[in-house]
């Protein structure tokens, strides 16, 4: 009797032990939580969210510079802002179209129109960022009325920066447009040229390089600040600053309530930048919010 007693607790213990270990390999196998879909949050288990990366497409001065003071507020977001530079501004539509990059930061809204109108694009910007008054620059003379008549002058061959450099000339006194003439004007759309100029025009990073050949260059900002030209100090005229050619960022329809998109907006309008760009720039590259 004592003996079958023994047996039966002994079978109760392994019974008993061998439970426990189930239980223990049981809490060991559960299923760890389904990840939330896609624009919710994840659960809050102790674990570091991924950053969100956007890419944005820009001219490296300034708009690669500003996006350099942006980048650290982003961060702080946990978005990681890549930028990625173009020497040719005439390639970032066309890349942000084809989804090479999320974003592009280097035209104003003429611009981008333009480009919508003959490419059967869409692109939309979302904030306004700066002006970047257009200025005139020579290395053969120091002011205007030094310039000779038959002077060659080089301009951007882009439709609207194009005639947005004339527009400049004719704020200086040196050519008339016809009337209504308006952003997209071209050589054919000058009036009057007492001084019987020579519009040459070119791709606008030629523009600089020009400036050893041809008597005047209207240059685009951003192209003059790479060529180590101060568009304050080195100009001989400059377009007034408060140009009505802001640049903007420019994303695809889809994206513009993108919430990475948004706080890059937010951030590109934020004291940091304004300081920086009075700061940095000197009113060649001014606030525009």
């Amino acid at each position: 009797m004592k003996k079958n007693m023994k047996k039966i607790l002994v079978c109760l213990l392994c019974v008993g032990l061998i439970a426990g270990l189930l239980a223990g390999c049981g809490g060991e196998s559960a299923e760890e939580p389904a990840p939330a879909p896609p624009g919710e949050e994840q659960p809050d288990d102790g674990q570091a969210v991924a950053p969100t990366k956007i890419i944005v497409g820009v001219t490296p001065k300034p708009h690669g510079e500003i996006l350099e003071v942006v980048q650290p507020l982003l961060a702080e977001q946990n978005i990681d802002l890549e930028i990625k530079p173009f020497t040719d501004y005439v390639l970032l539509n066309p890349a942000l179209k084809d989804k090479q990059i999320d974003a592009n930061f280097f035209q104003h809204v003429p611009y981008l129109e333009d480009y919508n109108s003959q490419n059967n694009a869409d692109l939309i910007w979302t904030v306004k960022v700066h002006a970047e008054p257009m200025g005139v620059y020579s290395k053969k003379i120091a002011a205007l009325d030094e310039l000779a008549d038959n002077a060659r002058v080089g301009i951007p061959n882009d439709a609207t920066n194009g005639g947005r450099a004339l527009a400049v000339l004719e704020n200086a006194g040196l050519i008339t447009l016809r009337e209504g003439a308006g952003i997209t004007a071209t050589d054919r759309d000058i009036d009057e040229n007492p001084k019987n100029l020579k519009i040459q025009m070119m791709d606008a990073p030629m523009l600089a390089r020009a400036l050893d050949d041809l008597d005047l260059c209207v240059i685009n900002s951003n192209y003059a600040i790479e060529a180590n030209l101060n568009p304050i100090e080195d100009s001989i005229f400059m377009e007034a600053k408060d140009t009505p050619f802001a640049n903007v960022l420019a994303v695809r329809p889809e994206d513009k309530d993108n919430e990475a998109i948004v706080k890059l907006g937010e951030a590109l309008q934020s004291p940091a930048v304004k300081q920086f760009l009075e700061d940095k720039y000197q009113g060649s590259c001014v606030p525009s919010f």
